[in-house]
């Protein structure tokens, strides 16, 4: 088996999920909440984070192109006549 079990892009989406659970979990167990309500604000915050991160690291989408220069004709009025 040569290839990895998750891609790099799934590892670093997972990676950053839990450290948002961690640090949920663990502020809210400093704010002095019992260790279930802990546990379960982590859960819900990494079950929020994995959506986010998928979108926020969207390799699909494809990339902005910057504006087109002035007096190229790329622009509006082009055509109208």
């Amino acid at each position: 088996m040569d290839r990895p079990l998750l891609s790099l892009r799934s590892t670093l989406v997972f990676l950053l999920a839990l450290l948002a659970d961690a640090a949920a979990g663990g502020l809210t167990a400093l704010s002095g909440e019992g260790t279930p309500r802990s546990v379960l604000a982590g859960l819900a915050v990494a079950g929020i984070a994995v959506p986010f991160f998928n979108r926020l690291i969207d390799s699909d989408r494809p990339t902005l192109q910057p504006p087109a220069p002035a007096g190229t004709g790329a622009g509006e009025g082009e055509n109208s006549g």
